[in-house]
């Protein structure tokens, strides 16, 4: 029998197909375009193995493609007679996440990685900021994500792709010197490694490093395929770093040309989030975001997120809609009340009405409720600094800079004196 990249039995005998399998691991862990291809030419090579498609499954997920992966997670299911009891917890798994069962989908993985730890694309379901335990509404999600990847880390070794997956935790936990030596030797590893590029450029973003952070992806970026699932987010990075230089000219450019739902090749999420991030940063820094552009993304937002229930889209959608005047959809997320932290959107999507409206008291109101919850959303300390500047700048607006600096030095202490928004790191605070 043979094994993949981590020493995982396969049931194949075929040559070809495990060594297909293993470059579509690689490059579905290292967020990487071609993983679905290549576990394609695994099935090809061998019609009967499970792995593969769910695979080919796991990859079309995580590009939106959600009929398509249910497609392959079916073929799969017609073949797990005869397979081990690890691949048949593997297709448990998939079937869990794919079917939307999240909570059900995390307590399947921790089971199966306590058995088998080193079936990584088990334990990918688990590992970052948009995984099972990052999008679980909990308090403390970022400690549960330090200690899950704690636990895996001795059964890697020198592995390149879970030294990137706990340098993550530790830069949530705001350990960014340990991130930083881990995360450099996963890229001396592989430095092809989008993930591990990507949260490298989170520790200079919370170090406050701006120079080296715009040098290091302006010089990695022009090797990464814009297919790949983190092109888009990482041209954001891009996008904000230029914004926080004062450089509007590059900012724009980036955003038009590869953040923004219409030419960027982001996911729905992606789009959604980092589009309407960046739009709201520029209004902060004192820029001019026109009312056509709000009025596109609401229009994005309402086409792909008609329904409550991914709170962190959801968060962004109401900044979308309420920018754009768009009361139909925002109304329906101040009165919703579903998903993981669905009973804390009401309250910001009801501050980003009381914002466009320029009702600061309301606003500062609404965002007091939610503030002990941000962390709940999921998504990065970097992209949840939108609602943490946002809060500041209500505060600046109703003449609280006593409160404004209390909130940067109590929530952001690193990007106090030099924070990314123009209009905040003014002697106006």
């Amino acid at each position: 029998m043979l094994t993949d990249f981590y020493g995982n039995h396969l049931t194949t005998s075929t040559g070809l197909a495990r060594d297909s399998y293993d470059i579509g691991l690689r490059a579905f862990l290292s967020a990487n375009y071609g993983a679905q291809e290549a576990f394609s030419q695994a099935i090809e090579a061998d019609p009967n193995f499970i792995l593969a498609y769910l695979g080919v499954a796991r990859a079309l997920m995580s590009s939106g493609q959600i009929a398509e992966a249910k497609t392959a997670l079916g073929k799969a299911r017609n073949l797990l007679e005869g397979t081990t009891d690890r691949e048949k917890s593997h297709f448990l798994c998939c079937e869990l996440l794919l079917s939307g069962e999240a909570k059900k989908a995390r307590m399947a993985v921790q089971n199966h990685v306590s058995e088998w730890p080193r079936d990584a694309m088990i334990a990918q379901m688990s590992t970052s900021v948009f995984g099972l335990i990052g999008f679980s509404g909990e308090i403390g999600r970022e400690n549960d994500l330090l200690e899950y990847t704690a636990k895996l880390l001795p059964h890697y070794g020198e592995d390149w792709w879970m030294m990137s997956m706990h340098a993550i935790s530790l830069c949530e936990t705001g350990q960014t010197l340990k991130s930083m030596q881990l995360m450099e030797k996963a890229l001396n590893l592989n430095p092809r490694n989008a993930n591990a590029a990507h949260f490298f450029a989170h520790i200079l973003y919370e170090e406050n490093e701006v120079s080296a952070g715009r040098d290091y992806l302006a010089a990695w970026m022009p090797k990464y395929d814009r297919r790949s699932l983190l092109h888009g987010h990482l041209s954001w990075h891009q996008a904000l770093w230029a914004l926080h230089d004062g450089d509007e000219t590059s900012m724009w450019e980036i955003v038009d040309a590869s953040v923004s739902n219409e030419k960027g090749s982001s996911l729905p999420i992606n789009a959604l989030t980092d589009t309407a991030s960046i739009y709201y940063r520029a209004e902060l820094a004192g820029y001019n975001v026109s009312v056509g552009r709000w009025l596109k993304l609401s229009e994005y937002a309402a086409e792909k997120f008609p329904t409550m229930g991914q709170s962190f889209a959801d968060i962004h959608a109401a900044l979308a809609h309420a920018m754009a005047g768009n009361d139909e959809y925002l109304n329906k997320l101040i009165e919703g009340n579903t998903g993981f932290a669905g009973d804390t959107v009401p309250a910001v999507a009801t501050a980003w009405k009381a914002i466009s409206e320029g009702n600061w008291q309301k606003a500062e109101k609404e965002l007091g409720k939610a503030s002990s919850d941000f962390e709940r959303f999921g998504g990065s300390r970097a992209q949840r600094d939108l609602l943490e500047f946002t809060y500041v700048n209500v505060l600046l607006r109703l003449g609280k800079k006593e409160d404004a600096q209390k909130t940067l030095l109590e929530r952001r202490p690193n990007l106090y004196n030099t924070a990314p928004i123009a209009a905040l790191s003014t002697a106006k605070i």
